[in-house]
């Protein structure tokens, strides 16, 4: 932080909570800062409440008139502010663009309430995807072990093998690493079938 320019580095998940960590460091910023720039590099997960920090952040600019910058998007903190139908490149500016009404309340409001409720859902199948990641590249080794495939292959094999047996795609890693495990128990026949299908195509 400089005489007249702070930069804020957040990092890990912006989840419940951030606000009030936000609005305590903007508290205690000399009166001298005239810009603030958050560089979102090393932020890896946002839910809603991301959208509230930038709702913050946004009210202190206004308040003290200060220039507010966002850098550094990406993954599915991007993911996001594109759903919430926030400019990506600079999503401060399209929420007080001709006097529009800040994030939170844009999102909340009136035809942004659908958005919302596709937002929320979203940010719970990616919650679940990052939960489950630990099984499915286990199951992903397995194939390419026992079958010599590559590791998109192999992805596009446990794919293939949910929408088949209409299984949830961790539901079939967890049952193709189950039965590789010394006297682990077989996959279910109705997914064994759609398994050998998959793989069936992706080798013929």
């Amino acid at each position: 932080m400089c005489a007249e320019r702070a930069e804020l580095t957040p990092r890990g998940e912006l989840v419940n909570g951030c606000t009030e960590a936000l609005a305590r460091t903007l508290a205690e910023l000399p009166h001298t800062i005239t810009r603030v720039d958050l560089d979102m590099g090393d932020v890896h997960f946002m839910d809603t409440a991301g959208l509230q920090f930038l709702d913050v952040l946004t009210d202190f600019g206004r308040q003290r008139s200060l220039t507010i910058t966002t850098t550094n998007w990406n993954g599915q903190p991007l993911r996001i502010l594109e759903l919430a139908g926030l400019d990506t490149s600079d999503p401060l500016r399209s929420a007080t663009h001709q006097g529009a009404p800040a994030l939170g309340s844009s999102v909340v409001s009136l035809e942004r309430a659908e958005r919302l409720h596709v937002l929320q859902e979203e940010v719970e199948q990616l919650r679940q995807a990052i939960a489950s990641r630990p099984v499915i590249d286990q199951a992903r080794g397995i194939l390419m072990a026992i079958h010599g495939c590559t590791s998109d292959e192999a992805w596009h094999i446990l794919r293939e093998t949910s929408q088949l047996s209409n299984t949830k795609l961790r539901d079939v890693a967890a049952a193709v690493t189950a039965s590789a495990e010394t006297n682990g128990p077989p996959p279910p026949p109705e997914l064994r079938t759609a398994l050998q299908r998959a793989i069936a195509r992706r080798q013929g």
